[in-house]
């Protein structure tokens, strides 16, 4: 019953980015160029990394479900994230965003975006620095929306990959 209602809220969070996307498509998802990305240089071959012949990739299993959940350092915090293809930018949950150094006094949630559970405010901020492994990805958008129980690594990040694939219960992340 909770990984139905757990699927449902995911669901229902991703529709509500789209949402979000279309509504100011131009401002917040316009693309990046190279300058705004950072990838680090990997110290050493850790487990779940494989190097390849141009590009290093990352690979992360999905649970029973068929959910990714990513230890990532956001801004410097430890967090941990939901793969949602389905969302328009990485989302934060308030105690996540306040975790990577978002001041709350500073959000202003003045975006709206309709859902089947009703309407949800959001802020839109900008975060520092996105890290996963040996990948590093700078000034990436996002939101912070209220009463969200998981934050969520949308297409904002996803995007400015050399590309991600799910594939035989994988994720496959290529930079």
């Amino acid at each position: 019953m909770i990984g139905w209602a757990l699927r449902w809220m995911l669901a229902w969070c991703g529709a509500a980015l789209v949402c979000i996307a279309v509504i100011d498509r131009d401002k917040w998802l316009a693309p990046r160029g190279p300058a705004s990305s950072a990838v680090v240089p990997p110290a050493a071959t850790s487990a779940g990394r494989r190097p390849g012949p141009d590009f290093d990739t990352l690979v992360y299993p999905a649970d029973r479900a068929g959910h990714v959940m990513i230890d990532a350092v956001v801004n410097g915090a430890p967090l941990r994230l939901l793969v949602d293809t389905g969302a328009s930018l990485v989302t934060l949950t308030p105690a996540d965003a306040r975790a990577a150094g978002v001041d709350p006094e500073e959000l202003v949630f003045d975006r709206r975006a309709s859902t089947a559970g009703g309407v949800v405010r959001m802020a839109l901020v900008t975060l520092r620095e996105i890290r996963i492994g040996q990948l590093s990805i700078g000034e990436v958008r996002a939101a912070v929306i209220e009463h969200l129980d998981v934050s969520l690594l949308g297409m904002s990040f996803l995007t400015r990959l050399q590309s991600y694939e799910m594939r035989d219960g994988k994720l496959t992340i290529t930079w």
